[in-house]
């Protein structure tokens, strides 16, 4: 049933899975801003409207009981929301949804997302890809496996890209390509730094050739974006692997990971297989690129909002 196992209750009414829960938590728009008076952009071709967040929340089956896979403790849904999804008992980071995440990081009223007006492509002809995408749209209420905006951190302006395992897993085609490249344009024309946070398989294989493409366009616009003296930050999650790990995830000024964190290009056992050896212990994990100089530092998910503000508040003089 995903990450968790639950104990359920019993009840005469249907009850709601844990990800039927955050799903319809995370349907809630990220409360933005009224007003957006940078002048260097043309603001109503970039960036959406605000949108006013929903004033209430039906709040049922929070309480519901599931088990930590790593740890076997049980905790609330609840007590997971409040915490990131992070286990309380044995610190394992579990999934979190890109709309989840972005609102844990930006101030409230400061969101302004960049508009995704890339159509559904299918190069493949590849059987039920548009349908799949358009359920996913209305399921997860992102436009693509990517969600981009302009936002604040403590008060830190910047542009912050968050990747949604939940869309693909996140997936990078086409159209996910186009949304990182644009992030880094408008970050460069508004003098902004770029905040991205990764969390794919690779690249999108339905798609064929044209989602490996993106590889080279996404790596072309942080090189372009580091030319103009901009500050690019990336922040790995679990799993970074793939055509993006290999190519504008691991392109940053510095590199932020999530403890555990999954990150490489091909998988463990793909690399034992390949080339008939075991593995050093923990290859591959973000404490072990760490160590190897990969990795700049490992942030816990509930300290990261704080180490991207003090680490914005550092860089702000210089950009000036």
């Amino acid at each position: 049933m995903g990450l968790f196992d639950f104990k359920k209750k019993k009840s005469e009414k249907k009850e709601e899975s844990f990800e039927e829960i955050i799903a319809r938590e995370d349907r809630m728009p990220i409360p933005a801003k009224e007003v957006y008076d940078e002048p260097d952009i043309d603001i109503d071709k970039v960036l959406d409207k605000p949108v006013k967040a929903e004033k209430s929340l039906k709040t049922g089956g929070r309480d519901e009981i599931f088990t930590c896979p790593a740890c076997g403790s049980g905790n609330t849904v609840r007590k997971m929301r409040d915490n990131l999804y992070v286990c309380p008992d044995c610190g394992k980071h579990h999934k979190i949804s890109a709309r989840r995440r972005m609102r844990s990081l930006v101030d409230p009223g400061s969101f302004r997302r960049i508009k995704s007006d890339v159509p559904v492509l299918n190069p493949l002809d590849y059987p039920d890809y548009e349908e799949k995408i358009n359920n996913l749209k209305e399921k997860t209420g992102l436009d693509e496996g990517v969600l981009s905006g302009v936002a604040e951190i403590d008060g830190h302006k910047a542009v912050i890209a968050v990747m949604g395992s939940e869309f693909l897993m996140g997936s990078m085609g086409i159209a996910v390509g186009e949304m990182i490249t644009r992030s880094f344009e408008v970050a460069e024309k508004l003098k902004l730094p770029v905040i991205i946070f990764t969390a794919s398989g690779g690249a999108r294989m339905q798609e064929g050739i044209l989602s490996l493409m993106q590889m080279a366009k996404t790596s072309a616009a942080a090189e372009r974006f580091s030319s103009s003296g901009g500050l690019y930050i990336s922040c790995l999650t679990n799993p970074t692997t793939g055509g993006v790990s290999a190519s504008f995830a691991t392109l940053a000024d510095i590199t932020l990971a999530e403890p555990g964190a999954l990150i490489g290009f091909a998988g463990p056992r793909v690399i034992e297989q390949t080339i008939g050896q075991k593995l050093p212990e923990g290859f591959q994990r973000a404490e072990y690129l760490e160590t190897h100089g990969f990795v700049d530092e490992i942030v816990n998910r509930n300290d990261m909002r704080d180490e991207l503000s003090h680490i914005l508040r550092l860089h702000e003089k210089r950009r000036k």
